[in-house]
């Protein structure tokens, strides 16, 4: 057996590297958080390449002293632990590895002044070795440059993703740490042209508004909960303002970002019951219990925390949100189209003067032993007939003799429609109820795919006017870089700024749909599948939401002719037996299984 050895020093802080620093949004996370321990009221962050050629961190924080600086760079030294209880810790950092970490697979260059000293003092290292150590002029805080990571380390550095993919995460992490801290400025710039900004002071409402949505100042619910000594608090998107991806969620506890299984599984169930299974809830949650109560030492990169009682913090967090959007009353964050309200009529309630004959009938055998009994019956009738008889309200159609089932019709003939989603149909076996929506839905998907396979370009619809979508610039990086494969199906985009896509036609199977929606579930579809899937998948899940979009929606009344039409396509249509998400399109009671209803068998 070898010799059991210590392993260099480089080594060594090459190993914590990996725990700590595993792509540039990890090392801008840490050096953030050294900047908000360090007391700031500003925070500017410079990225060069998507962070993959330079970050750069400067606040206004209370800076250090050169003998600190050394001090801060050798590995398990913090200021953030005075008393050694690591249970009540109450920064974001705390280990002492980060500094030493990110300097020994990169170039650091970290210059600091504190308050009231003249100058500041700057020190170099390159992957581990110090190679600069001198004065430096800059005002009272600390800037920090890391430059050329894992520059030596290629086996590192060729699992990073693309410089807009590591940009994506570089901003996802400054605007979680923006939204923990409300009294903090931040300030993001990339390649030279400032992304992000949000000045000091700000509401909590406030601040989360500007860096997840504008719509949920309106279309949002302030949560502000207390229960013994924990608090819970944040903005709460309502159901009806969701999105096709989890990734709009933002969870805090004791002021840290956290990606927690517990809190997320509380967020679906506090919705469980007012959103579709393949929607999610947008919200920014801030949990504040004692530091006693929660560990937040069990993942090295501090993500993932620890609770003493889950179950009180998942009952607060379910009962809270609950209570909240219940205050909401009728709120919704979708409102009635102006069109679709010009479509409601009254019609008028034909009254008749005689009982209907089965139920007049029914009141004249019951009192046909006297005149009297035939007279108090006439009474009674009418009594009955102005308090309970008057004839439902309701939308009829002319009577026409429909077509016999057949076989060469599986899906049989449409016979009505119930609660204006789901078409009853008579079938030569049995009856078919199809849910209107999701058939559709199979159906439009199937269209756009065999426009694909094809490889002729979907017809588009031009709208009058180009519609401007709103979305951050991550979104819109991916959706211009698919634009080419999206136009094929019919949807044109352009890119109209930073953060925002131009929408100038929709393919035209898909009708009169919500151009925002759609667009936005498109984006978030790119998002969750990123570069794991072939782009023939990501196209297909893409698809699979714009059909979505431009089915017939449950709610919507249709004709007996729109009823068979839709029946027809559905017996033609490959995989019609699901829609996109997985559920059944139709179900089918044979003559057997009504029989036994009814207990005939």
């Amino acid at each position: 057996m070898p010799d059991i050895r210590r392993l260099p020093d480089t080594l060594v802080n090459r190993i914590a590297a990996g725990e700590v620093v595993e792509r540039p949004a990890s090392a801008l996370k840490e050096l953030v958080e050294n900047s908000i321990d360090a007391g700031a009221r500003q925070v500017t962050v410079r990225l060069t390449g998507g962070g993959l050629d330079g970050i750069e961190v400067t606040d206004d924080g209370c800076g250090m002293r050169p003998d600190e600086i050394a001090l801060a760079l050798e590995r398990h030294a913090t200021s953030k632990l005075p008393d050694d209880q690591i249970e009540l810790v109450a920064t974001l950092g705390f280990r002492g590895e980060a500094l030493p970490s990110i300097a020994s697979v990169s170039r650091l260059t970290l210059e600091s002044r504190p308050r009231g000293n003249a100058e500041g003092w700057r020190r170099v290292v390159d992957h581990g070795a110090v190679t600069g150590d001198g004065p430096a002029a800059l005002p009272p805080g600390t800037r920090i440059r890391v430059e050329d990571l894992f520059g030596k380390i290629p086996a590192r550095r060729k699992f990073l993703r693309s410089a807009r993919s590591e940009y994506a995460a570089c901003l996802d992490v400054v605007r979680r740490l923006a939204m923990a801290r409300p009294t903090v400025g931040f300030v993001l710039e990339h390649d030279g042209r400032r992304v992000l900004a949000v000045q000091p002071g700000d509401s909590l409402p406030h601040r989360v508004a500007q860096l997840v949505a504008r719509e949920l100042a309106e279309d949002g619910v302030v949560i502000e909960l207390e229960r013994g000594s924990a608090r819970l608090s944040g903005v709460a998107g309502l159901p009806t303002f969701n999105r096709g991806v989890a990734d709009h969620q933002y969870l805090f506890v004791n002021g840290r970002p956290v990606k927690d299984r517990l809190l997320v599984g509380a967020v679906r169930g506090a919705y469980a019951d007012m959103l579709a299974r393949d929607r999610h809830a947008v919200l920014a949650l801030f949990l504040d219990i004692p530091p006693e109560d929660v560990d937040v030492n069990v993942h090295p990169a501090k993500t993932e925390v620890r609770f003493r009682d889950p179950a009180f913090v998942r009952g607060f967090i379910v009962s809270g949100l609950r209570h909240s959007l219940e205050s909401a009353g009728q709120r919704s964050a979708q409102g009635p189209a102006a069109p679709a309200m010009g479509n409601w009529q009254a019609e008028p309630i034909t009254r008749t003067s005689e009982p209907a004959p089965a139920l007049a009938s029914l009141f004249a055998r019951q009192y046909a032993p006297s005149s009297a009994a035939v007279r108090d019956a006439g009474v009674a009738w009418r009594g009955y007939e102005q308090s309970v008889m008057a004839p439902p309200a309701a939308r009829a159609e002319v009577a026409e003799d429909a077509p016999a089932p057949s076989a060469q019709h599986p899906l049989g003939v449409a016979r009505g429609q119930v609660a204006n989603t789901y078409i009853v149909a008579e079938a030569e076996d049995g009856l078919v109820i199809v849910d209107q929506h999701a058939a559709h839905e199979r159906l439009v998907l199937e269209r756009l795919k065999a426009a694909g396979a094809q490889g002729s370009v979907t017809a588009s619809q031009a709208l009058l006017l180009p519609e401007v979508v709103e979305l951050d610039e991550p979104s819109c990086d991916r959706l211009e870089e698919r634009s080419a494969q999206l136009a094929e199906f019919g949807l044109a985009l352009e890119r109209f700024g930073p953060t925002a896509m131009l929408v100038r036609a929709v393919p035209s199977v898909l009708g009169k749909s919500d151009v925002q929606a759609l667009v936005r579930d498109v984006a978030d579809d790119l998002a969750q599948n990123g570069d794991a899937l072939l782009l023939g998948e990501r196209l297909d899940l893409v698809l699979a939401t714009m059909a979505c979009h431009g089915s017939v929606r449950a709610g919507r009344t249709l004709s007996v002719a729109e009823m068979n039409a839709l029946l027809r396509e559905m017996e033609v249509t490959p995989r019609s037996g699901q829609c996109n998400h997985g559920r059944p399109t139709w179900v089918k009671l044979a003559h057997g299984d009504i029989e036994k209803l009814f207990g005939r068998k």
